[in-house]
């Protein structure tokens, strides 16, 4: 549906984003994912045409995008302030773009009506937007979105401003939302958890670059590079000291910690990553990793230790009845389908 062509931006001395290259399919959530100043919102805004990319091509249906202007693209925009008008009640800010568009006022009532069911805000019509709640205020401005009917729904940060347990209340809702309006929709964030949530794709933004374009559960899986695996909060990088092929599919790998088998074609490794839930507790004469708990912290369903051994420490996550005490010694195992080999960021 959108096609991304070399697309470079560039404030002053300051390279904002480098050849992006990405494609958007038809009906799908794809999530421009990244810490602060990475450029996810400046590719956002270039997109919504706010913003002339310096070079590059933007393609619409196969179309050249840049010299439409912004009011005939017919995309949506949500913010995370929502820019709700409150001298209006939540009916006339959801009509607000149909109005602008001369919709007639019946096909107006009607649009608002299907909208209001769509975001679970049935009889909310002749509230004033002073009224609501954070999450409803969001719902009415993601109904205000999505009423004309959008090609292309952006979403910048919509989450931002509302407190943690709300957010993630409302992130699976709004996913169920925009699936069912059937809209195509780029979601901007630097919460993978968000991410994870909403989006069928996640691009990893760092520095201008996506450096990493997949499904979720595959980056969660198997991030690319260190940066990814870092900023997915999964640590435990070992730097990789010797890597031998057992097999095109098969990789031994030796670290501080030990040696691995690690089912995987990657030849050039940088590190080995052991995801926090990849520890077991070892059975007595079973081969072993040996080391000492030397800090612990509760987390409901498990608890994350913080596992030192003679050459390092790991923080990795174990079921919360196990009684562990501190300075204990303790012998691991650790499943392999929880390892991954990664690259270096350069």
């Amino acid at each position: 549906m959108l096609h991304m062509q070399g697309i470079r931006k560039q404030f002053e001395q300051t390279i904002v984003l480098r050849e992006i290259e990405l494609t958007i399919n038809r009906g799908e959530i794809l999530a421009l994912l990244g810490p602060s100043g990475c450029g996810k919102s400046t590719l956002l805004r270039i997109i919504a045409g706010l913003e002339s990319a310096d070079q590059g091509q933007l393609l619409l249906h196969g179309q050249p995008l840049n010299p439409i202007p912004i009011h005939r693209r017919n995309f949506g925009l949500m913010f995370q302030d929502w820019a709700l008008f409150p001298h209006r009640n939540v009916g006339e800010n959801i009509e607000f773009g149909l109005r602008m568009e001369g919709m007639a006022k019946l096909q107006r009532q009607q649009r608002v009506a299907e909208m209001l069911e769509l975001v679970g805000l049935v009889g909310y019509q002749q509230r004033s937007v002073l009224e609501l709640s954070g999450g409803e205020r969001q719902r009415v401005a993601l109904a205000r979105s999505l009423a004309p009917r959008p090609q292309l729904l952006m979403l910048d940060e919509p989450l931002g401003s509302l407190d943690r347990t709300l957010r993630e209340r409302l992130t699976e809702e709004l996913r169920r939302i925009i699936k069912a309006a059937e809209v195509t929709a780029i979601y901007v964030t630097h919460d993978q958890n968000e991410a994870f949530v909403v989006a069928d794709r996640l691009a990893v933004m760092n520095a201008g670059q996506i450096v990493q374009l997949d499904t979720p559960q595959a980056i969660y899986q198997q991030p690319k590079t260190a940066f990814v695996a870092r900023f997915l909060s999964l640590t435990n990088l070992l730097p990789i000291v010797k890597q031998t092929s057992l097999s095109p599919e098969l990789q031994l790998v030796e670290t501080n910690l030990g040696q691995f088998e690690i089912q995987s074609s990657q030849t050039q490794a940088a590190y080995l990553l052991i995801r926090p839930e990849a520890a077991q507790l070892a059975p007595s004469a079973t081969a072993s990793y040996r080391g000492q708990v030397v800090g612990q912290s509760f987390r409901g369903s498990h608890q994350r230790i913080e596992w030192r051994y003679a050459h390092g420490g790991l923080q990795l996550d174990l079921p919360s009845n196990y009684q562990l005490d501190q300075g204990q010694n303790l012998d691991l195992t650790f499943d392999a389908q929880q390892l991954s080999l990664v690259q270096s960021d350069h």
